[in-house]
Parts: structure tokens; C-alpha cells; sequence
């Protein structure tokens, strides 16, 4: 009988549920809303789309859920994207619901187990998975596991390059997290914007800058350039903590091409001679990697488990 796993893709607006099978081919998926006030409410709305999995697969299958977030040491929640999971537990209280196994993973680690597993990094041993998008953080693969940790991951909060401050004499910026220069202000979706509205004194976002950028606006260049290069330092900065055989990237950053063809070259500058700057690839899984990494977590869970509705 072929084995079926539930991922569960947690946003700040949407949550997306996805059934695959033991191969990860997916089988269906769809989006609701995310209750984000009241826990309560956050629960009901999970189970009745794991009812609704259930129904539709004629199994009670085990269940990952992606989310953003922190795991404290005791298992409870950090969210500021759904603020009503902040001090639950989650899992814990899903699994006893539900009654069938519940893995919890971060978003972005989720991200990377995916992209290491069955998307642009099948095959190699080393995987990198990094998303810039609203945000900016990551997770590391060793043979198809993830690195474990609670914080492991949480990149965008490590510091901008001194370097790179100084040489574009770029200001300090607070960052969600209540830290003062950490990166991901910078090299986020958002800190692109960020950089864009500080050297064009403008109110653009992103996709300004990139129509400035494509039509030659020397502000749009020199964004690009400072983008570019405090991106480039942060991952390697990795490359010389991790040594991964390659760089997988999602987000809306991911998708800009001048970027990804450009940012091998930045990254040798940052490091010393004879030091391997990996391949940096944009991911395979797009949207849906978040969702079918938490389906492998339900599938890595090492608990027995057979459920048949």
C-alpha cells in the first residue's frame, strides 16, 4: 500500500495543504485563509483541512507543517507572522487532535530540505537552501538531513559585513528581530527595496527597482551593485562555516536572472585564494518547496504510524 504524508505550508495571510505520496508526487493541494488572531480559531481551521485530506485520500496520513517562526527549547512557538501561535504548542497539540504523528519545522529550513531532497539540490550532499523574500533565512543539508538546531538557519540575523558597510557607506538599520545590522535588511525582498528608496530618494519597491534597474537608471545600477555585493559577502561567509556543494535560492530574488549569473563572481571576491564558491541555483520547487519539505519532516518521522480511514 502506498504510504501518504500531509504537508502544511503556514503563511502570515494563506496555508496551503498538500498530499503526496511516499515518491513525493504530488496528489492534491489547495489554500485557505490563516487565522491569525486567536488560537483557537488557528486550530479548528488545521484539522478541518486534515479532515477534508483524510476524506479525500481515504487515509489519516502523518502530517509536517512549515511555518515562520522559532521553536523555543520547550517546544513552544515564536511567530510574528501568526502572532496567535506565539508560547503554543503546536505540535503537541495538533498531535493530540489529530491523532497521528506531527512534525513542525521552520519555513525556511522546510525550504532547503525540499530544494535538497527532490529539487535543485537532488543528489548532492551538501545543500544550502536560502529565501529571499519578505525575510531571509535558510537551512543546511547533510545527506538529506537537516542541520539540527533550533536557531540553525535563522542567517539574516547574522551581521552585514563591516566591509561592505563601510566601502558604501550604507546606514545601520533596525531589523525585526530587535537586533541593529543584521543583514537581512539589507539582502531580504524588502531590504532591495529598502536599498533602492536610499540611493534613488524615491518610494519604489522591488519591482521599480527592477524596471529602473532594466532601463539603465544609474540609481537602479548602483543599488544592484551594493545589493550585490553585501548578498554576496554574507554567503561567503557561509561558504567557509558550511563548505556546501552548492547554493540553492528561492524567494523573489531567486528570480531575477542578472543576479544569480552575477553573484558567483562576488562571492570569489570575498574569499581568499583557493577558496570553492559553490553553483548557485534558483529552486525547482518554487512556491510549493516550502509545503513538500514539511511533507518529507512527516516522512523522515521515525515513529511507527499506519492510519487507514
Amino acid at each position: 500500500m502506498q504510504q501518504l504524508c500531509y504537508g502544511l505550508d503556514i503563511g502570515g495571510s494563506k496555508m496551503e495543504l498538500a498530499i503526496f505520496n511516499d515518491q513525493l508526487a504530488l496528489q492534491q493541494k489547495w489554500r485557505v485563509s490563516t487565522p491569525t488572531r486567536h488560537y483557537g480559531d488557528f486550530l479548528a481551521t488545521v484539522v478541518a483541512q486534515i479532515e477534508q485530506a483524510d476524506r479525500l485520500s481515504g487515509h489519516q496520513a502523518r502530517l509536517g507543517i512549515a511555518l515562520p517562526g522559532v521553536l523555543r527549547e520547550d517546544n513552544t512557538v515564536i511567530s510574528s507572522n501568526v502572532p496567535c501561535l506565539t508560547g503554543q504548542q503546536v505540535a503537541a497539540d495538533l498531535t493530540a487532535l489529530l491523532k497521528r504523528p506531527v512534525a513542525i519545522g521552520n519555513d525556511c529550513r522546510c525550504f532547503a530540505l525540499s530544494e535538497a531532497i527532490a529539487g535543485a539540490g537532488k543528489g548532492q550532499n551538501k545543500v544550502l537552501g536560502y529565501i529571499l523574500g519578505t525575510g531571509a533565512g535558510g537551512g543546511f543539508c547533510l545527506n538529506g538531513q537537516l542541520l539540527a538546531g533550533r536557531l540553525a538557519g535563522e542567517y539574516g540575523h547574522m551581521a552585514l559585513s563591516a566591509k561592505v558597510a563601510l566601502q558604501h557607506q550604507l546606514p545601520l538599520y533596525h531589523c525585526g528581530c530587535g537586533l541593529t545590522g543584521c543583514v537581512e535588511p539589507y539582502i531580504s525582498g524588502s531590504g532591495l527595496a529598502r536599498l533602492y528608496q536610499h540611493y534613488s530618494q524615491t518610494a519604489g519597491n522591488s519591482h521599480d527597482w527592477l524596471q529602473a534597474y532594466r532601463a539603465g537608471d544609474q540609481q537602479a545600477k548602483t543599488t544592484f551593485l551594493v545589493y550585490l555585493d553585501a548578498l554576496a559577502a554574507h554567503l561567503a561567509s557561509l561558504v567557509l562555516a558550511l563548505e556546501p556543494d552548492c547554493i540553492v535560492l528561492g524567494g523573489g530574488i531567486s528570480q531575477i536572472p542578472e543576479l544569480l549569473e552575477a553573484l558567483p563572481a562576488v562571492m570569489q571576491q570575498h574569499l581568499f585564494a583557493g577558496a570553492f564558491v559553490p553553483p548557485v541555483f534558483s529552486a525547482e520547487g518554487g512556491d510549493a518547496s516550502g509545503v513538500r519539505g514539511a511533507a518529507i519532516l512527516a516522512l523522515q518521522l521515525s515513529a511507527p504510524f499506519t492510519g487507514q480511514c
